[in-house]
């Protein structure tokens, strides 16, 4: 037989007031936010220098300053929509906004390497005159501003998850910095303008790949899809090796709400009904410290043969739902 925990024994947690916004320090929030100010201050700079000298190299690189603006815009709109209360209608929150800012930020993305492929397809076949001199200018004051950038958000605490998805795209964005520098010198030298499209392909790549895992982790986390850390095979071998006390574990459900706010539910079946109540406590811990699952939502199959009735006056809110199966030879 199944039933939820009622009472002091529900699942939902013995150590918490089921409080599901993350827990961020307003260091995190001004460094974000500041950051996001010099990124897409200079992104506008970038492109306006890209037109006036010729520049595509200079174009894509505003492309990749804008995926580092967009990664420093998802962080701070996670920290502040994180913070906005639960109601009726949204139990938890708003939390979900940023990956779907995400996903369709990830599609804006991939329009602009489409753009920047067919516009070096252009340049290469009819090259264009570029003014050498102010795209160098351009690109060493991106570079500066990338380094300022990647200076203000590693200073102090960096390891939130969003943290340091920015703290990956600026380290990226100062590889297209680096690339303008190298073709402004070339063809300041040279002449040798095809070097521009060229350098705009790759830039383009880095792009593209940034632009492809924020597509995918946005449409696995919407699928509700279980993170790599903690699929249900692992969940359930984790627990089975480190709790004590436990006989069985089943119908292991795990989704995440957003990045790294994981969620889950799962049955569970003590050794000994009497030892139920510890046996959750060691479950939730064991799932915060092994898969950093915050809110774990857990039934008992019990061993006692009791009867329908009786089951009933040990569930609070008895419920169906397309994640609660009971176990084979049991019964709700």
């Amino acid at each position: 037989m199944t039933a939820h925990t009622s009472g002091d024994e529900h699942a939902h947690g013995d150590d918490h007031d089921h409080e599901h916004t993350p827990t961020v320090t307003s260091d995190n929030e001004r460094k974000v936010l500041l950051s996001f100010v010099l990124t897409f201050s200079f992104m506008l700079v970038e492109a306006v220098g890209g037109v006036l000298s010729g520049s595509l190299a200079l174009l894509a690189d505003a492309g990749h300053m804008l995926t580092d603006a967009v990664a420093l815009a998802l962080a701070y709109a996670a920290f502040r929509f994180g913070r906005r209360a639960a109601d009726s209608k949204r139990t938890f929150g708003y939390l979900r906004f940023e990956v779907i800012a995400g996903f369709v930020n990830a599609l804006t993305l991939l329009g602009i390497v489409v753009w920047i492929a067919y516009e070096a397809w252009v340049r290469l076949s009819s090259p264009p005159t570029i003014l050498a001199g102010p795209m160098f200018i351009v690109a060493v004051l991106g570079l500066l501003v990338n380094m300022l950038v990647l200076w203000i958000m590693t200073r102090g605490e960096t390891e939130h998850v969003n943290v340091k998805g920015a703290i990956l795209h600026v380290m990226g964005d100062l590889l297209g910095s680096v690339g303008a520098i190298v073709a402004a010198i070339v063809i300041y030298y040279t002449g040798w303008t095809p070097i521009d499209p060229i350098l705009s392909v790759f830039v383009a790549a880095l792009i593209l790949r940034s632009a492809l895992k924020l597509l995918l982790k946005s449409i696995h986390i919407l699928l509700e899809g279980a993170p790599d850390h903690a699929t249900p095979e692992k969940v359930e071998q984790g627990l089975m090796q480190a709790v004590r006390g436990l006989a069985a574990v089943s119908h292991v459900h795990v989704w995440q709400l957003t990045s790294g706010r994981t969620m889950a539910t799962l049955h569970i079946r003590p050794d000994t009904d009497d030892a139920a109540r510890a046996v959750v406590k060691r479950v939730e811990q064991a799932l915060r410290d092994q898969f950093s699952i915050e809110h774990a939502t857990i039934g008992i199959d019990w061993n006692s043969d009791v009867d329908e009735n009786a089951c009933s006056l040990q569930t609070t809110a008895p419920h169906t739902d397309e994640h609660d199966h009971a176990a084979p030879g049991h019964q709700h």
